[in-house]
């Protein structure tokens, strides 16, 4: 039988996935517990791809089996249904093995780190970057994923200057991902009289939380601020010096934290943002080295980018990405975001499928 390119790429990884489960009953690994989970988690993130690859050689090789029947008057009318139905087989197969060749993004089933700032719109602004943060908290709910708040700088007039908080979940980054970019939001403000429509902007930013591990930190390499915390809080917020504000010298980065109850528990969250920061600053110098390519893709992150419209008078929000419309009131509740989000991924599949073949 001669074997197709796809064929004998595959035959290898199933190779490579049966070398490796024996060497995970090997004693010196058994004994390694730390390289018997490294090789564990490959293992298990392996299988459903070599499920898939093992239907495409049995595939192939029935195929083959079946062409050769057709030199036989008796089993010809079997061996041509054969034929059609593993020909009709195929093509979908090998569509979901070329998306899972194509390397996971490293960050997918993290945790993660939204920051949102009110931007362009004054007062506007800050509302409406109080209405995201809603957004998100509903739609975080609806998955089962939990929400932590950092650090607040709430607007007189409502909403917030900027807000950090925490979601955890099961591949939280892998749907939140295509969220961080420029919202603009179009709608007559509540302070509006004369019931003109205003245009505000809030900046979105969806950092993967990274651990101690992947980003390493030299306590030189810092400087560390304390300071009276300002705005609404506890009883000990606005008498003690418990706020940190940390300079990361080597790249300028600079976060803070005032919302915590202790200076420990602020610095404790200020770091938890550095390490984002300084990890998605990692994974962007990677991903700009894969050039062009990577640029293309949905979910490229990039926080000047205006990647969606929410215009209250019309009922509509755009995402500019991929042209998918929802409902205003729909999507700011929290109901329809997801219809948004799934509409991105497949988006970013598609891309991804083109850029494989």
């Amino acid at each position: 039988m001669q074997e197709t390119g796809m064929q004998e790429k595959l035959i290898k990884i199933i190779d490579a996935y049966e070398e490796l489960q024996a060497k995970m009953g090997d004693p010196e690994v058994l004994a390694d517990q730390k390289e018997y989970n490294r090789l564990a988690k490959e293992y298990a993130n392996q299988g459903p791809l070599v499920a898939r690859a093992r239907e495409y050689v049995q595939a192939t090789e029935d195929l083959a089996e079946a062409k050769e029947m057709l030199a036989d008057p008796e089993m010809k009318e079997f061996a041509q249904e054969e034929i059609s139905r593993i020909e009709a087989l195929l093509p979908p197969l090998e569509e979901d093995i070329k998306f899972m060749l194509i390397p996971a993004d490293p960050a997918d089933e993290k945790d993660i780190i939204v920051e949102i700032r009110a931007a362009a719109g004054g007062d506007e602004a800050a509302i409406f970057a109080g209405d995201l943060y809603k957004m998100y908290e509903r739609f975080a709910s609806s998955q089962g994923w939990k929400t932590e708040t950092m650090d607040i700088s709430p607007s007189e007039a409502g909403g917030y200057k900027e807000i950090q908080f925490k979601v955890k979940g099961d591949k939280v980054y892998s749907v939140m991902k295509f969220e961080s970019g420029v919202h603009r939001v179009q709608r007559v403000p509540k302070t509006e009289s004369q019931g003109r429509i205003h245009t505000s902007t809030a900046t979105v930013a969806v950092l993967p939380e990274a651990d101690e591990v992947e980003v390493e930190i030299n306590e030189n390499d810092l400087r560390i601020d304390v300071y009276r915390a300002g705005g609404p809080g506890g009883q000990c917020v606005n008498t003690t010096d418990s706020a940190v504000r940390i300079t990361h010298l080597p790249t300028g980065l600079v976060v803070q934290s005032q919302d915590q109850k202790s200076q420990l528990q602020n610095k404790i969250a200020a770091m938890a943002v550095l390490r984002a920061r300084l990890y998605e600053k990692m994974l962007a110098e990677q991903q700009a080295a894969e050039g062009a390519q990577r640029l293309a893709q949905i979910g490229s992150g990039d926080r000047a980018e205006k990647i969606r419209t929410y215009n209250g008078p019309q009922d509509r929000v755009t995402d500019h990405r991929i042209g998918f419309n929802g409902t205003y009131n729909g999507v700011l509740l929290g109901d329809n975001l997801g219809e948004i989000i799934t509409a991105l991924q497949a988006a970013d599949r598609a891309q991804k499928l083109e850029a494989a073949v």
